[in-house]
C-alpha cells in the first residue's frame, strides 16, 4: 500500500460483504488505511470459492476444490502472497495435452500441446478480433454489441468449422464453464485479442494450499470477521449505509460509512437495496450468468498418469471435462487427479457419479491408466448447488448486453462493488478477485479524500 494511502481513512467505518479473496483483499488494504472494518460472510469459513480439501485424503495430501492455478502474469495475487510470506510453487511444467475420442469412441491423447488448438482458434477468429481491436475493445461499442449477440455455436456454423475446431471449442467449457451454444462469441474474441500469449504460461499454486492466502488475509481481522452472517438487505440513504444481517435466525443492522459488496452477482441480485440500484446496474447483475462447474478430486494409490514426455494435464471435450495432477508438488506415493467439468459436462459428471460413484469416474480414465492403481479417496464439489455461489464463476451469454458490463463495477453512492465478475482482464480468476478487492478499497479512499477536500474548500 502506497504511503499516500496510509491512515487516510482513520475514523471511517466500512462493512465488507463477503470473505472471499475479493473481500479479504479489500479489508487488508482498508485496515492499512486506518479504516474501521467489519467483514461479513454467510459461510462458516473464509475463502469463498477458494476451497482446499484436506480431510479424507491419505498421506496428509490435499487438493483444490475451487480456485486452483495462478498464472505467471497474475501480478496482484502473486505480489500479495509474497507480501504475506507465502511461497508459490511451480506446477504442471509440461502444460496441457489434448484428449479426444478416436474412431472406436475411446479417448486418446491427440495433441501433446493443447496450445496448438488455441492458436488455431485464434487464427480463425482474427477477422472478428481485428474489428474488436478497432473498437479499442470497448464493450459499449456497436462492434462489441454485434459480436456479442452471436453464440460461439452460431459462429462455428457460420464459418463452417471442421470437427477439430468444434471439438476445441467444446473443450473450452472447462475454461469458460459454458457450452458453445451458451457462450457469447465476445468471450472468445476478448480472450484472444490481448497482447499476451494465447495459451497460459507458467502456472503456480500456493505451497500448503491456496486457502492459506485467505487465512493469512483473515488473521489480522480477529473479531472484525463475522462468519455465518448473511447480508439480507442494504439501505444507502444519505451519508451512510445500513446493512441488515441474519445470524442464527436473528436479524441485526450495522451502520457504516461505506459498503464493499463482493458477493457473486448470482447472490447479490437477491438482496433488496433501498433505494434501488440504477436500472442499468440492476439489469447487469440480473442478467449475468454463472457457469455450472463440478470439481472432482480422486486420490489414487499411485500416480499412473506420469509418463515421460507427456504432460500431467489434459483438456478435453469429453464428459469428464479437463483434468490435471492436483498435487504434484506434494510428497507421497499416491496422488490426486483434479477433474473440472464445466457446462453440460458438469451435468454429465453428476449423472455418472450418481449412478456409479467415484468408481465410474475412475473407469472413465482407463485411457490414462487408472486400472493400474486403486482409488483411495475422493471428494466432489458441485458449485452450482452451493447457495452462496450458485455457480463456478461468471460468463457472458448472447443475451447479456455488452454496454451493461461497466455497471458491474460502478460504485453507487457509498457502495462499491468487487469480485471476479467485476474484473475486465481477470474475470473468472482468483487474481481478478484480489485485484478488484484492492481497487474497491482504493475507490473508497478516493471518494472519501475527494469529499474531505470539497468540505475543506467550502469551509475556507
Amino acid at each position: 500500500m502506497a504511503d499516500g494511502f496510509r491512515k487516510s481513512l482513520t475514523g471511517v467505518s466500512v462493512v465488507v460483504a463477503g470473505a472471499g479473496l475479493a473481500g479479504l483483499a479489500a479489508a487488508h488494504d482498508l485496515l492499512a488505511m486506518g479504516a474501521g472494518v467489519t467483514v461479513l460472510d454467510a459461510r462458516d469459513r473464509v475463502g469463498g470459492r477458494v476451497l482446499t480439501v484436506r480431510d479424507g485424503f491419505l498421506e496428509r495430501q490435499h487438493a483444490e476444490a475451487g480456485g486452483d492455478m495462478i498464472d505467471e502474469d497474475q501480478r496482484e495475487i502473486r505480489d500479495l502472497a509474497t507480501e504475506l510470506g507465502l511461497k508459490l510453487t511451480r506446477i504442471l511444467r509440461g502444460g496441457f495435452a489434448y484428449v479426444r475420442q478416436n474412431g472406436a469412441n475411446r479417448p486418446r491423447v491427440v495433441q501433446r500441446d493443447a496450445g496448438g488448438g488455441w492458436a488455431l482458434l485464434a487464427r480463425r477468429l482474427e477477422p472478428v478480433i481485428r474489428l474488436y481491436r478497432l473498437a479499442e475493445q470497448r464493450w459499449d461499442s456497436p462492434i462489441a454489441a454485434q459480436v456479442a449477440r452471436r453464440s460461439v455455436a452460431a459462429w462455428l456454423d457460420d464459418t463452417k468449422a471442421d470437427e477439430e475446431l468444434r471439438a476445441t471449442t467444446v473443450g473450452l467449457r472447462g475454461f469458460f464453464l459454458a457450452d458453445p451454444d451458451e457462450l457469447s462469441l465476445i468471450a472468445l474474441v476478448d480472450q484472444f485479442s490481448g497482447d499476451d500469449e494465447v495459451a497460459p504460461g507458467a502456472m503456480y499454486r500456493i505451497e500448503g494450499g491456496n486457502d492459506r492466502l485467505a487465512a493469512a488475509l483473515a488473521a489480522p481481522l480477529q473479531n472484525r470477521l463475522h462468519l455465518k452472517a448473511e447480508v439480507v438487505a442494504v439501505s444507502h440513504r444519505g451519508q451512510g449505509v445500513r446493512v441488515s444481517v441474519k445470524n442464527a435466525h436473528a436479524l441485526s443492522q450495522i451502520a457504516c460509512d461505506y459498503l464493499v459488496m463482493t458477493l457473486p452477482a448470482s447472490v447479490l441480485r437477491r438482496i433488496p437495496f433501498t433505494p434501488s440500484l440504477p436500472a442499468q446496474q440492476h439489469e447487469a447483475f440480473a442478467r449475468l450468468r454463472y457457469g455450472r462447474a463440478t470439481k472432482s478430486l480422486l486420490q489414487f494409490s499411485r500416480r499412473f498418469w506420469r509418463v515421460p514426455g507427456r504432460p500431467r494435464a489434459f483438456g478435453s471435450p469429453l464428459s469428464f471435462g479437463a483434468l490435471w495432477e492436483g498435487n504434484e508438488e506434494q510428497r507421497g506415493a499416491g496422488g490426486i487427479l483434479a477433474l473440472l467439468a464445466g457446462g453440460s459436462a458438469s451435468d454429465a459428471t453428476q449423472a455418472l457419479t450418481a449412478k456409479e460413484g467415484a468408481a465410474g469416474l475412475a473407469r472413465a480414465l482407463d485411457w490414462l491408466g487408472s486400472k493400474r492403481a486403486d482409488l483411495m479417496a475422493w471428494r466432489q464439489v458441485v458449485w452450482e448447488d452451493d447457495p452462496f455461489a450458485r455457480g463456478g464463476y461468471a460468463f457472458f451469454d448472447p443475451e447479456f448486453e455488452t454496454a451493461l458490463r461497466p455497471w458491474l463495477a460502478r460504485p453507487c453512492n457509498r457502495i462499491v462493488f468487487a469480485g471476479e465478475h467485476t474484473s475486465l482482464k481477470w474475470q473468472g480468476y482468483m487474481n481478478g478477485a484480489i485485484e478488484t478487492g484492492r481497487r474497491a478499497a482504493a475507490e473508497i479512499w478516493a471518494t472519501h479524500d475527494s469529499h474531505q477536500s470539497s468540505v475543506g474548500s467550502r469551509q475556507s
